[in-house]
């Protein structure tokens, strides 16, 4: 692949991820005006899973509520959209699908504190967030995870394919 093919494609994928953080910002305010300052649907009329040892492996902790139950999945559709419209599933597409989810709910819980009145930069934080049950270097490990989980996705989404020559037996 050539240096101008590969710079082409990291742009796309750049402006790409641009849009991802717009609809989180979108998403985010939406979200504000559903739930106000009671964070993780904690008002909303839906059940709740409050502690079950299978939240604490891939929920970190976080209770499941019927809301959560069914957001989550319908913004994964939103994401793999493109690849049903299309007819065309790759690994590389399918690839970035899961780097733009994964970008899209890490801002868009980011952006619901700093953007909600009842929070902002002042209380983001392990005391004023309690649902978010583990934090690392100010901020829920979770978002660690995941932009650590959509880096290696896209290192190995753009790494440049070098042209291994066949060897030749004499």
């Amino acid at each position: 692949m050539n240096d101008d093919h590969f710079e082409r494609r990291i742009g796309r994928t750049v402006v790409y991820l641009v849009w991802v953080v717009v609809m989180a910002y979108f998403f985010a305010n939406a979200e504000i005006q559903i739930e106000g300052a009671a964070g993780w649907a904690a008002n909303l009329p839906t059940w709740r899973i409050e502690s079950h040892w299978l939240l604490d492996v891939f929920w970190g902790g976080r209770a499941m509520t019927g809301y959560h139950a069914w957001v989550f999945p319908f913004m994964a559709l939103v994401f793999f959209a493109p690849l049903a419209f299309n007819g065309r599933w790759t690994w590389r597409d399918a690839g970035l699908a899961l780097v733009g989810l994964m970008v899209f709910w890490i801002a868009e819980d980011f952006m619901w504190f700093i953007v909600n009145p009842a929070y902002g930069w002042a209380r983001f934080n392990p005391v004023d967030v309690p649902w978010h049950k583990h934090w690392l270097f100010g901020a829920p490990v979770d978002y660690w995870v995941g932009l650590g989980g959509a880096a290696l996705i896209l290192y190995v989404r753009h790494r440049r394919r070098v042209a291994v020559e066949p060897e030749h037996k004499a």
